[in-house]
């Protein structure tokens, strides 16, 4: 099996996902790794086998190392246009955690960049590996539904509810993270919705910031500047119109992605509570409806350390979220934001 050659960037909680994921996968060897605490680089460093010359505090001397072949960035939001630039002027093909970038602003430079310059690229939109939801999109392709008029999609988790009275983190801090639940939430329902149904032609939003103050883990309190809750409504391509929420307020969700689609014949619900099951409901018999539960087959069960491999190795696989995946995303969350503080629907170029 090719073994191909990574730079991880950031070493955080998430980092020990990826580096699990990219185990199991097989074909992925790290051979540096980056992080701007030296105590994080010598814990991952001697866990990987890596000598100090690989364990760079600038991602950017990472990105230069002859060895690494690709990278993975798994670093909060405020780093991630400046790891992807570096990326980008490296040659180096990458994949980086959503969402794109903080804002608009900072992901039209990139773009450019990525037209002069382009490598294979991959954003984190993980949930284009839910068996549910891939299987959900080779239905609808498949006209199963009839024609699709509507959905609701919705993300909730409950961590951040007043119940818990939890501390201030770096996902509070809008100068990090750009939004709130919208951002870290939220990215993952608009890349949903372009994956099942197109892209984005007008929507309507409303951001709201349920707890403003939050416990500083250094005493006193903080001030909250993002959305813990975001709700919009949108019509996407060919009209088909939906309706979404997302919250980190949801008392008793602990990771609750799911969708509902509306077609003539039909009605389709996939969740990550159940990845490997669809419920269907359809016209049996002439006023006679039926609900089942179906099964999602083996095909659909793909992984995105799987692609990325494959994208390394050449390939285009179908569904694989790209870079202007990214970008496409990042202009629908600009739009929400803009929406929400214009109190105004809002036209998204094409």
């Amino acid at each position: 099996m090719r073994q191909f050659k990574i730079g991880l960037i950031g070493l955080g909680g998430m980092a020990g996902a990826h580096i699990r994921w990219m185990k199991e996968q097989g074909g992925f060897t790290i051979v540096a790794v980056s992080d701007v605490s030296p105590e994080a680089l010598e814990r991952t460093g001697a866990k990987l086998e890596l000598g100090p010359e690989k364990q760079y505090a600038d991602f950017r001397d990472l990105t230069q190392d002859t060895d690494v072949e690709a990278i993975v960035a798994v670093t909060p939001n405020q780093v991630h246009a400046a790891v992807i630039q570096a990326c980008l002027e490296a040659g180096k093909p990458f994949l980086a955690e959503k969402p794109f970038t903080r804002s608009f602003e900072e992901a039209r430079p990139l773009l450019e960049l990525y037209e002069r310059k382009p490598v294979p690229a991959m954003l984190g939109f993980s949930y284009r590996y839910t068996p549910a939801f891939r299987y959900a999109k080779e239905l609808l392709l498949e006209g199963r539904l009839g024609k699709i008029r509507s959905f609701s999609s919705q993300y909730l988790q409950g961590w951040g509810s007043a119940l818990y009275d939890g501390y201030y983190t770096w996902r509070y801090n809008k100068a990090v993270t750009g939004t709130g639940a919208l951002g870290d939430l939220g990215s993952h329902m608009i890349d949903m919705a372009r994956y099942l149904f197109g892209e984005f032609e007008q929507l309507s939003a409303q951001l709201h910031t349920f707890i403003p103050e939050r416990r500083h883990p250094s005493g006193g309190m903080a001030q909250v500047d993002v959305d813990d809750f975001a709700s919009f409504q949108a019509q996407l391509a060919g009209g088909v119109v939906g309706v979404f929420q997302t919250s980190r307020n949801a008392i008793g969700s602990g990771n609750q992605h799911e969708i509902a689609i509306y077609g003539d014949a039909g009605t389709l619900h996939a969740s990550t509570v159940d990845p490997d099951h669809l419920v269907w409901i359809r016209e049996e018999s002439p006023g006679q409806l039926a609900k089942s539960v179906i099964d999602v087959p083996q095909r659909c069960k793909r992984t995105q350390y799987g692609d990325f491999a494959s994208l390394l190795a050449g390939e285009q696989p179908e569904g694989l979220p790209g870079f202007m995946d990214g970008y496409r995303n990042q202009q629908v969350l600009d739009a929400i934001v803009r929406s929400s503080e214009g109190g105004t629907a809002i036209r998204l170029q094409p």
